[in-house]
């Protein structure tokens, strides 16, 4: 089983501040703005709340809220109305896609998306920041995958409304990757999902800047894409730049991978 480390969500350049882990320890991946996706922060909820009334709450000065947003990976469900058929997905493009195709990406394979989180608190009835202000980075969900739509007239019609099902998508380099219904490593469990924060999601690695990564020492005999030489003495320093770090799961990582299946 090939695994990827999937960037996602806000970071310093997209969306400038970190998205929040709830009270409760839900991982609300906060999608990137973007311009002509069709999509606003205030279609999207959770709990009754909407993902604008969140951001605003926590930055009340963030212009984001008054743009479109890129909702992907699109993998938690519940956040807005869904068609008949729906499943979750995540689309890439361009270099990011043609580094995951040169790699051998594909059915059976699993996605972990990871990003900038910060924990959070409840003030007077408002979410507030909590904890250090540079936050750390975190596996939030997964992806197993069971399909991948390779061009325009294959997108089914329950997943028109995906960002990368857009036809001007489709004359670049685009890939549309379809959940499984379950999850191999634990067939009890769906083919896509978002996580409840543990200790056992962060990444970062305890009083290290957000980057330098606590994987375990079984992962330095693993290759990872982007990373090559990445371990140091003080722990895994993740590349700055790249999306999507694809290495090839032995039986150490996979143990580590089950590790994190907590809901």
């Amino acid at each position: 089983m090939k695994v990827v480390f999937s960037r996602k969500g806000f970071d310093s350049g997209y969306g400038g501040m970190p998205s929040p882990i709830l009270p409760d320890g839900t991982m609300l991946s906060m999608p990137i703005p973007s311009q002509g996706d069709k999509v606003r922060y205030d279609d999207l909820s959770h709990d009754g709340v909407s993902y604008a009334d969140i951001i605003k709450q926590l930055k009340a000065t963030n212009p984001v809220v008054d743009v479109d947003c890129h909702l992907d990976p699109d993998i938690r469900g519940e956040i807005t109305t869904r068609m008949d058929g729906w499943k979750p997905a995540f689309g890439q493009i361009d270099a990011a896609q043609s580094h995951l195709h040169n790699q051998g990406v594909g059915i059976g394979d699993l996605f972990l998306f990871f990003g900038w989180f910060r924990h959070t608190k409840t003030v007077n009835g408002k979410l507030s920041y909590d904890g250090p202000s540079s936050g750390f980075h975190a596996i939030y969900g997964y992806m197993h995958v069971g399909e991948i739509i390779p061009r325009y007239d294959a997108v089914p019609e329950w997943l028109q409304s995906h960002p990368h099902a857009k036809k001007e998508r489709w004359v670049r380099n685009n890939a549309i990757y379809i959940a499984s219904d379950n999850l191999s490593l634990n067939p009890v469990l769906p083919g896509a999902g978002c996580f409840t924060f543990t200790e056992n999601h962060k990444l970062t690695k305890e009083g290290c800047s957000r980057s330098i990564w606590n994987l375990p020492d079984s992962f330095r005999d693993i290759p990872i894409t982007y990373n090559a030489k990445a371990w140091k003495e003080d722990g895994f320093h993740s590349a700055a730049k790249g999306q999507e770090f694809v290495f090839e799961a032995n039986d150490t990582a996979i143990q580590w991978i089950t590790g994190l299946l907590v809901f």
